[in-house]
């Protein structure tokens, strides 16, 4: 896949956050990167052999208090090739661009990873429902 193409599936992936929480993104950036940096395995406790397929590095909005305030932007970094090595096939990858842009915000929104996963099951069992 192309970088540009993948690219695509991020700005989608954004794109279809629902507006009342893309209202409240702020100064947070978007990256794509291949894959992630030694640094970025360290800082979140990957396990080698395991797949790191985005990454939210910032203040959460829930611990901003008023002293916020001209500090870099906060990054969610969607990692391209991570993302591919871990999808069956390309049909698999606009879906796990998705949920991984979505799992990266809900970050951003405060919520540790096991929140993060729970809120998970309980979309896909939803979703299995309809």
């Amino acid at each position: 896949m192309t970088s540009d193409d993948f690219q695509k599936l991020v700005q989608e992936g954004i794109d279809v956050i629902p507006a009342r929480f893309l209202a409240r993104l702020s100064n947070v950036a978007f990256v794509v990167e291949d894959r992630p940096s030694a640094e970025q395995i360290e800082k979140k406790g990957t396990r080698r052999r395991s797949f790191l397929l985005g990454l939210y590095e910032g203040i959460p909005l829930t611990e901003r208090g008023s002293e916020y305030g001209f500090v870099l932007p906060d990054k969610i970094t969607i990692f391209k090739r991570e993302i591919e090595d871990y999808a069956k096939d390309e049909k698999d990858i606009p879906d796990i661009v998705k949920d991984t842009v979505w799992h990266e915000v809900a970050h951003y929104f405060g919520m540790d990873e096991a929140e993060v996963r729970e809120k998970e099951k309980r979309n896909k069992k939803r979703n299995r429902l309809r």
